[in-house]
């Protein structure tokens, strides 16, 4: 079998469990008498929503559920590990649901916004809460018992609101009527990065899968006391910031028929690594440039603010971070101690952290 035909097996195999849930919770509003044009609401809500990305975030649970067990899984081990990493995906679709309503955002995933789907208007933000409504209910009918269900309920609670708190800065930073570079900075950069995006897109994937494997606060191993839930982070956090400079570089750099999209950071004021770095670095002339030109509608301003970034040498600067990060990543991953080979469960393995790092070094889309 061919790598691709493997990728699209296991893609077919995960969204399979989608239609497991989806139909769970399609039955559980009919005993809660819900009216019929409810039910076909919700379930039109659910479909449009949660199942239509890259499902990276989800699909890597399963991953590193397997890895951490060093073995394959059983179908019910399977089942859970999908089912939360579908849940990752209940909480993407409810921040991406009420985010393009905040941002008067037109397209999400080639389609219209759901709050732009006609009839569908302002119900929106009732429907991104009954997305986020239906991980609870998952977790308690299916995790209620297991003894890491109050940490499971914990991690989507905490990181919910380290997400909101990510997405307030930079509401606050960077709104798209009101252009002032002088809130923008690097470390601003980095706490939306972190709290906005790595805690829910790298880290929750991990810590989820972590405690359905039984790895406790810590243990010792070859003599070494290991915090295994603060060596994730450690990790995961730089990893999630790495991802995400990753994009607004790409968003600058890379071409519609690359990453599939027009990049809109400079017209929309987005608070970016690039224009950061650009900040510490410009002339008093070049940051005169930059706020008569950054995060207008204005093609021949967009332009100028692109030529300028090559002016600066952006994009050596960005190479430059990106082979420091790579390395200071598989210096942190390699420092973990190994556990004995066919150890089930546990330990923390840095091949979960290889995975991801793998996934995402030098990519161009």
């Amino acid at each position: 079998m061919s790598t691709t035909d493997a990728k699209q097996q296991k893609r077919a195999k995960f969204q399979n469990v989608y239609t497991d849930i989806r139909n769970e919770l399609i039955e559980h509003m009919r005993t809660e008498n819900m009216p019929q044009e409810a039910i076909k609401w919700y379930q039109r809500n659910l479909d449009y929503n949660v199942p239509g990305g890259k499902l990276n975030r989800g699909m890597s649970v399963v991953d590193s559920v397997e890895i951490l067990r060093g073995r394959p899984l059983s179908d019910d081990e399977y089942f859970k590990a999908a089912l939360l990493g579908w849940l990752i995906e209940f909480l993407q679709a409810f921040f991406l649901v009420s985010d393009d309503i905040m941002d008067a955002s037109v397209t999400r995933r080639g389609q219209p916004c759901w709050y732009r789907v006609d009839g569908v208007g302002n119900i929106a933000i009732n429907d991104s809460f009954m997305l986020e409504g239906a991980i609870y209910h998952l977790l308690k009918k299916y995790f209620r018992s297991e003894p890491y269900y109050i940490h499971l309920l914990e991690l989507f609670h905490e990181t919910s609101y380290q997400t909101e708190m990510g997405q307030l800065v930079d509401l606050i930073t960077a709104p798209e009527d009101h252009v002032d570079l002088n809130r923008f900075s690097i470390q601003k950069h980095a706490f939306i990065v972190q709290y906005k995006t790595a805690y829910y897109s790298f880290y929750l994937s991990v810590a989820l899968a972590m405690r359905v494997c039984g790895v406790p606060e810590s243990y010792t191993l070859n003599g070494k006391t290991i915090e295994p839930y603060k060596v994730a982070l450690s990790i995961l956090l730089p990893l999630g910031e790495y991802f995400q400079i990753q994009d607004d570089f790409l968003d600058y750099y890379g071409t519609p028929e690359q990453i599939g999209k027009v990049g809109t950071d400079i017209v929309d004021n987005k608070c970016s690594w690039c224009i950061n770095i650009a900040l510490s670095v410009v002339t008093p002339e070049q940051r005169q440039i930059l706020d008569e030109n950054y995060g207008r509608k204005d093609a021949a301003k967009e332009a100028r603010v692109k030529a300028l970034y090559e002016e600066i040498g952006l994009p050596g600067r960005y190479f430059a971070y990106e082979e420091d990060a790579y390395q200071r990543l598989t210096s942190l991953i390699n420092d973990i101690p190994e556990p004995e080979p066919g150890t089930d469960g546990g330990f923390l393995r840095g091949d979960v952290f290889t995975s991801f790092l793998n996934k995402i070094y030098k990519r161009t889309k």
